[in-house]
C-alpha cells in the first residue's frame, strides 16, 4: 500500500478499505476461494497506490489520464485521489459504492483482467467496464461477483 504524501485521506483509513473491499465476498476473492494479505515488506504480486492527480499522470504515463482516470502501471494499481475523494458522475453521490469499483476494477487490472464492454442497456455492467468515464447503458456495479 502506497499513499502520496501531503494528501487529505488518511493512509491507515485507505489501507484498511482496501483490505476490506478485496476480502469482500463479491470481490476478487469471491467468498474465500483466495485471500489478500497486507504485507510492510517482502515480494509483493502489486501494489495499490494512492496518488495526487499530477503524480497519476506521471506514474500512468504513456496512458493520458488527464488528472481523472486510474490505472494499472507495472506492479501497482494508481488510485486517483480526486476520483477517490470525489467520485465520478457514473455514480451520483454513492461515494462509497465508486471506492469500491475503482478498487476492483484497477487490483483486476494486476489480476490480469483487461476492459469489457456492457452486455446490455439496463443490465449491471461488470467491474472491468471503465465505468468512470461512462456506463454505456449498463447500471453502476462496483464488484466482480455482485
Amino acid at each position: 500500500m502506497e499513499v502520496e504524501r501531503g494528501l487529505p485521506l488518511s493512509a491507515s483509513r485507505f489501507a484498511a478499505e482496501v483490505h476490506r473491499v478485496l476480502n469482500d465476498p463479491r470481490s476478487w476473492g469471491h467468498g474465500g476461494t483466495m485471500r489478500f494479505l497486507r504485507v510492510s515488506r517482502g515480494p509483493v504480486r502489486f501494489r495499490v497506490a494512492l496518488s495526487s492527480p499530477a503524480l497519476t499522470d506521471r506514474m500512468c504515463a504513456p496512458l493520458v489520464t488527464g488528472g481523472e482516470l486510474s490505472c494499472r502501471s507495472g506492479p501497482r494499481s494508481v488510485i486517483n485521489a480526486r476520483r477517490y475523494g470525489e467520485g465520478a458522475a457514473t455514480y451520483g453521490r454513492d461515494l462509497a459504492s465508486y471506492r469500491e469499483y475503482v478498487i476492483n476494477h484497477e487490483v483486476g487490472h494486476a489480476l490480469g483482467h483487461g476492459h469489457q464492454g456492457c452486455p446490455g442497456p439496463g443490465r449491471r455492467a461488470p467491474v472491468m467496464v471503465q465505468q468512470t468515464k461512462s456506463l454505456y447503458g449498463c447500471r453502476p456495479n462496483p464488484w466482480p461477483f455482485p
